[in-house]
């Protein structure tokens, strides 16, 4: 069997894929045969280099689509945590070994920034405009990556294109899927929280605003991609109020309600269901234990555009603020990036929790999806979050001295 990559040339799609086979642990029957020292090319499949001793990262080209990947375990005693591309959470510590579920599977966007150009006397462009920074991470590439994590033995994956609903995320640094330790986002927590017939493609980026998310076509991306019946979920706020960045500030009164209105009207025109998230809130804690609203005025205005336009609303702000009241300032620290040292931007246990938030959130801003929502996840008490220790999600080999923008 031949990857994809090998086969289709560019401007495929996911449609026009094969499907693919590979098993790591020997040679079986259909499946192509892939030993650990088969590094991946261009075009083909293969395993990566990885910093983490142990960390297998494996890689297989592929058009831009949705695409259904199933794993299956042998015998050896252990665990294994698989993420997808940037550090997307798919699996979390699934055992594996005789007399535990011989397969598990989950679906996996793959996206490339290029668009349908515009009319030649259209404004517009026909990709989107991602930085050079962005570019060297794994979330707009030509091929679908998968992190295998654990000691728990992976014998085969399989990978083919599928069409499935997909919840779209739209959003900041807060949001994202963060690319390189230890900077965890809600946002790459969620697919692991949601079943294997619904797709997460999350969409948000580091320093993003409502405006600058529109001028660098990122929308266009989303609404090009979506189909009648896909949700999007949209928060932003962490970056539209600061007024030092003239070109994207957007003022609670006016501006912001006005631009979430527009993403509204434009979801809706497809079909969508567009839900609001409050953005969570900082960890600046005052003399008597509760935190500083930092975020007041744009979480009162998204709870207003919810109201007016009839739109759910997930609000993560107070939830967030509830989680870290309750565990106070020494043990709230250990949520966050950068050993606490960051106000804003969470670590692995901290997205974990908001993203349980959000998860529960569904049940009830979406009824659709709903039952979609792992059984596990469709409750979350933000007053009695679990604590630091309790949450130990396997970290990623890769590393960077990149940093999220914004704070």
């Amino acid at each position: 069997m031949i990857a994809a990559g090998l086969l289709l040339g560019s401007g495929a799609h996911a449609a026009d894929a094969p499907h693919l086979a590979f098993a790591l642990d020997g040679a079986r029957s259909g499946y192509t045969d892939v030993t650990a020292d088969h590094l991946y090319e261009p075009g083909t499949y293969g395993y990566e280099a990885t910093s983490k001793p142990g960390d297998r990262l494996f890689s297989v080209a592929v058009p831009e689509g949705v695409y259904r990947v199933r794993l299956t375990f042998g015998d050896r005693p252990g665990a294994v945590t698989v993420k997808a591309e940037n550090r997307r959470l798919m699996l979390f510590d699934v055992p594996t070994g005789p007399g535990h579920q011989a397969s598990r599977e989950f679906l996996v966007p793959v996206r490339t920034p290029a668009l349908a150009p515009p009319p030649p006397n259209a404004p517009g462009g026909a990709a989107v405009r991602i930085s050079d920074i962005e570019r060297k991470t794994r979330e707009w590439d030509d091929r679908l990556t998968l992190e295998l994590l654990g000691d728990g033995d992976v014998s085969t994956i399989s990978i083919n294109p599928v069409d499935a609903p997909t919840v779209f995320l739209a959003g900041d640094s807060t949001v994202t899927d963060q690319p390189y330790e230890p900077t965890a986002s809600w946002g790459q927590m969620l697919p692991a929280m949601i079943d294997d017939t619904v797709a997460v493609d999350n969409h948000a980026w580091s320093g993003e605003t409502l405006k600058s998310f529109l001028t660098e076509l990122r929308l266009d991306k989303v609404l090009a991609l979506a189909k009648p019946g896909d949700w999007l979920l949209i928060q932003f706020g962490h970056n539209d109020q600061k007024a030092n960045w003239p070109q994207t500030y957007a003022d609670p009164r006016y501006t912001y309600p006005a631009y979430l209105k527009a993403y509204i009207a434009e979801a809706r025109r497809r079909g969508m269901h567009p839900i609001l998230v409050t953005s969570p809130e900082r960890r600046m804690f005052q003399p008597d234990g509760t935190l500083k609203h930092t975020l007041a005025d744009y979480v009162d205005a998204m709870k207003r555009v919810a109201a007016e336009e009839g739109v759910s609303l997930i609000d993560l702000n107070a939830a967030s603020r509830r989680i870290y009241e309750t565990l106070g300032p020494e043990r709230a620290s250990l949520a966050f990036n950068d050993g606490g040292r960051d106000l804003t931007h969470n670590d692995n246990y901290g997205a974990w929790m908001l993203a349980r938030v959000v998860a529960a959130g569904l049940t009830k801003a979406a009824p659709t999806l709903a039952a979609h929502v792992q059984p596990a996840f469709r409750a979350f008490d933000p007053a009695h979050p679990p604590l630091p220790g309790t949450i130990a999600i396997p970290a990623s080999g890769a590393h960077s001295d990149i940093r999220p923008a914004g704070n």
